[in-house]
């Protein structure tokens, strides 16, 4: 069975191990794509510039994003996201950041984020997260196609 790729755009290079050892105990199911600041995702998510190569950086079936990122912010490249018509507006989106202020919940959902998960404070319940995205993303949600639809 081939492997889901899920983009993770985090700056943070402590948070970026922590979530990777976190997912990594899991078994195998996805392949996980990291990117440091906004500008490289939306060009990974364009295949434009080194991102050119689908068969090296494939369009990933969940992006996980942080709203605090050098360059294009978390909620500047969910923004470009949904603005786009070629099916890649439909891409989940799950915010993975350390805000809890009510205010950039909300903007993230106006913006047409799937989920806002909180980074927990403790690897063990960041081992818990892990094992939920996986059961609920990977195993239960059916993922929309990212090709624009053929009008007939």
């Amino acid at each position: 069975m081939p492997l889901t790729p899920v983009l993770l755009v985090e700056d943070d290079p402590t948070d970026f191990r922590l979530i990777q050892r976190a997912f990594n105990k899991l078994s195998n199911g996805f392949q996980m794509f990291r990117l440091t600041n906004g500008d490289e995702a939306v060009e990974y998510l364009a295949g434009d510039g080194p991102y050119e190569n689908r068969g090296a950086y494939p369009m990933p079936a969940i992006l996980l994003l942080d709203l605090k990122l050098p360059r294009r912010s978390g909620f500047e490249v969910l923004e470009w996201l949904r603005r786009q018509v070629s099916g890649l507006n439909r891409l989940p989106v799950i915010i993975l950041t350390s805000s809890r202020h009510s205010t950039d919940i909300n903007r993230a959902y106006d913006l047409g984020a799937n989920s806002y998960l909180v980074k927990p404070d403790t690897g063990a319940q960041l081992e818990e997260l892990a094992a939920q995205f996986r059961t609920y993303w990977l195993r239960m949600n059916e993922f929309p196609s990212l090709r624009p639809e053929i009008a007939r």
